[in-house]
């Protein structure tokens, strides 16, 4: 359910993209954003960092899209988006001595104290690699083909990232006592 409320604003601006134009679909990726926060919010439970920056991300980007009529802002939003993931997942354990994974996963991920910053490490290259793809994409392909890798494509990857490093993570786990 997490996940399906995370690509929230992704599927609808995929589908008024579909339905009516980029601009349509941009208005609509924005007003999703602020809903899931207002959502959030009203039923009383935390807004996580990464959704304020998203949030942040799709208004500075999308309203430049809409002030300028140029999908190019929407386009770069994503690269942007998944360099910040990488560099807040790379410096907060040197600025704050805290690894970010352990401290969002710790409870429920029962690992040796060396693999956090390997899965620190595999999940910002992760990032670093979605952003040279989007902007690989975006760049080289017409608006329609990175649309649908926006929804498609990064899906796609992300679910083959997570079962690949799940699988490398088996491994790992402690057994319970």
């Amino acid at each position: 359910m997490k996940l399906l409320f995370d690509l929230f604003p992704v599927i609808l601006f995929f589908i008024a993209y579909k339905a009516v134009d980029v601009y349509a679909a941009t208005w609509v990726a924005i007003a999703a954003t602020i809903g899931q926060i207002v959502w959030l919010k009203v039923r009383g439970q935390r807004v996580e960092s990464m959704q304020w920056v998203s949030l942040v991300l799709i208004t500075l980007f999308g309203g430049m899209t809409l002030f300028f009529q140029d999908e190019t802002f929407i386009k770069v939003k994503p690269t942007v988006l998944y360099v910040l993931f990488a560099v807040i997942l790379l410096a907060t354990e040197r600025v704050t001595g805290r690894n970010p994974l352990r401290a969002m996963m710790g409870s429920q991920l029962d690992v040796s104290d060396e693999i956090w910053p390997r899965l620190t490490l595999l999940w910002a290259g992760f990032f670093l690699a979605m952003a040279a793809l989007n902007s690989y994409v975006a760049n080289n392909y017409p608006l329609d083909i990175w649309v649908d890798f926006k929804l498609f494509g990064t899906l796609g990857l992300t679910f083959i990232f997570v079962i690949a490093q799940g699988f490398w993570l088996s491994r790992h786990i402690k057994a319970p006592e």
